[in-house]
């Protein structure tokens, strides 16, 4: 699920990211039960990719409306469930869009795998609660306080080792730093938890450098392009011993996710 910076949004590849990380929508479906979306709500996924989510949300009887920043995800959505309303929509402008879909106020809010691509976290979650009739809920995972620290960090070694500064340019925040931005936009906090999910890379032995492809530009960009297949092949290099599984030929990302169901306040 994507909802990338400006700089960003347009450069998914939808049929490499159902290909290359088709896990992303495999560990989304465990969310659900905490949505738990009942027939007829209007229930909103910001995020939503290529689709699939959303569709499975429809399937349990919902009013879903998918939105993504990206343009191709939107377009790979709408080919594969042409019967589902899709937009591309920022998540920080969704109490400003004029869609008519859009208009009026959502049961439910889902997102999966979309909330640490956004810089503008407060922003977000101000426009996000705008669109919550009072008492709706706000359910979500992504990335949070520690995940995929040692692809980071490793990162960041092969850049200095270039002469580069390397920064993360994700928000993996503790429950306590997110639990507080979200009782600032109006949500009251109903549950939140923080846990390893040491996450197979599709891929085999290219898995690590298929992720740093379809993830990474944001943590590749103070190096060249030119440069930058090195560099993954580099990291990738760096963390063999500790990440590559060689008798199963399987690379383990070291995931932690911050989970939580919030409600609007009335």
């Amino acid at each position: 699920m994507t909802q990338p910076a400006d700089e960003d949004r347009n450069r998914w590849d939808a049929a490499a990211y159902d290909t290359d990380v088709s896990f992303v929508t495999e560990y989304g479906g465990d969310l659900l039960p905490l949505l738990d979306p009942a027939p007829g709500e209007r229930i909103l996924d910001v995020g939503c990719g290529t689709g699939h989510l959303t569709a499975e949300i429809a399937d349990a009887g919902a009013a879903v409306v998918g939105v993504d920043a990206a343009a191709d995800m939107i377009a790979a959505a709408r080919r594969e469930y042409p019967d589902l309303s899709f937009r591309q929509v920022d998540a920080r402008e969704l109490d400003r869009a004029t869609e008519t879909v859009l208009a009026e106020p959502f049961d439910a809010v889902f997102s999966n795998a979309a909330l640490h691509w956004i810089r503008e976290q407060d922003r977000a979650l101000s426009a996000i609660a705008a669109v919550l009739r009072p008492g709706g809920r706000f359910v979500a995972e992504f990335g949070g306080a520690g995940n995929v620290a040692a692809i980071v960090e490793a990162t960041r070694a092969e850049l200095a080792a270039r002469g580069y500064d390397g920064e993360n340019p994700w928000y993996f925040p503790t429950i306590g730093e997110h639990a507080s931005r979200l009782e600032s936009a109006g949500f009251e906090v109903r549950h939140a938890t923080l846990f390893d999910r040491p996450t197979p890379l599709d891929g085999g032995p290219d898995g690590l450098v298929n992720w740093l492809a379809a993830f990474g530009d944001g943590l590749l960009s103070p190096a060249p392009a030119e440069q930058r297949e090195a560099i993954m092949d580099a990291v990738a290099d760096r963390l063999r011993e500790e990440r590559f599984d060689e008798e199963d030929r399987m690379w383990t990302a070291d995931y932690r996710r911050l989970r939580f169901l919030a409600v609007r306040s009335e």
